[in-house]
C-alpha cells in the first residue's frame, strides 16, 4: 500500500524524518508530499524543501519526495495513495488533525488517515520552533539534520559556518526585533500630561 505523509515541511525537522522512517517499515512506499501553502510565508521555495528532505531520505529506498497544491485526498488519489500518515507530537494536535481526517474521510471515503505517536524526544519539535531558534541564533544540533540547520541559519546569519559551529558564541549580529521597544516610539501627547 502506498502512503502519502504531507506537510509544508518548511524546514523539515527531525521529527519528520522519525514520522518518515518508521511509516517507511509500514508501508511498501511512502510519498513524502510537500504541500504548497499560500497562506504560510515559507522560509524555503518548494523546490529547496523537495531536494532537502532528498538529501536527508536518501538512505530509504521506498522513499519519495514530491510537491503538489490543493487538497491533499486528491493528490492522493492521482497517486493511488490509499493512507494519509500524520504524526501526532502533544494531545492538543489530536483536535486539529482529527478534525482534518474526518473532512477527508468525507471527500474520500476510501482513503484512511493513520496517525503516529512522534517518538519522545521530538514531542515538543515543531518547523516554527526551528526557525524561531535560528533567528535568535540559537543551537539546532538536535532539531535538525547538519546540513538542514546551515540551511536554516544561511536564512538569518551573514556568517552560518561559525553559527553552527557555536551559534550563541559567534560574532554574528543578532536579527531586529520583531516590535520596537515601547519606550524609542512612545511620544507622549500634551494631552496626556497629569495635571
Amino acid at each position: 500500500m502506498i502512503a502519502i505523509y504531507p506537510g509544508s515541511f518548511d524546514p523539515i525537522t527531525l521529527g519528520h524524518l522519525d514520522i518518515i522512517e518508521r511509516g517507511s517499515k509500514l508501508y511498501e512506499k511512502v510519498i513524502v508530499a510537500v504541500l504548497c501553502n499560500p497562506n504560510k510565508q515559507a522560509l524555503f521555495p518548494i523546490s529547496q524543501r523537495v531536494e532537502q528532505i532528498s538529501r536527508c531520505t536518501q538512505s530509504l529506498p521506498n522513499i519519495e519526495i514530491d510537491s503538489f497544491t490543493g487538497l491533499t485526498v486528491d493528490y492522493a488519489k492521482s497517486r493511488q495513495a490509499g493512507v494519509l500518515l500524520r504524526g501526532l507530537r502533544v494531545l492538543s494536535d489530536f483536535e486539529g488533525e482529527l478534525q482534518m481526517a474526518h473532512t477527508n474521510k468525507t471527500l474520500s471515503p476510501e482513503i484512511e488517515t493513520v496517525f503516529l505517536a512522534t517518538s519522545t524526544e521530538y514531542s515538543f519539535l515543531s518547523s516554527s520552533l526551528v526557525k524561531e531558534v535560528a533567528r535568535f541564533g540559537g543551537s539546532l544540533d538536535r532539531l535538525v539534520p547538519e546540513n538542514i540547520a546551515r540551511e536554516v541559519y544561511q536564512c538569518y546569519v551573514k556568517n552560518p559556518p561559525e553559527a553552527i559551529q557555536n551559534p550563541l558564541n559567534s560574532t554574528q549580529t543578532t536579527p531586529p526585533p520583531l516590535v520596537e521597544s515601547v519606550s524609542s516610539t512612545f511620544k507622549p501627547n500634551s494631552n496626556d500630561s497629569e495635571t
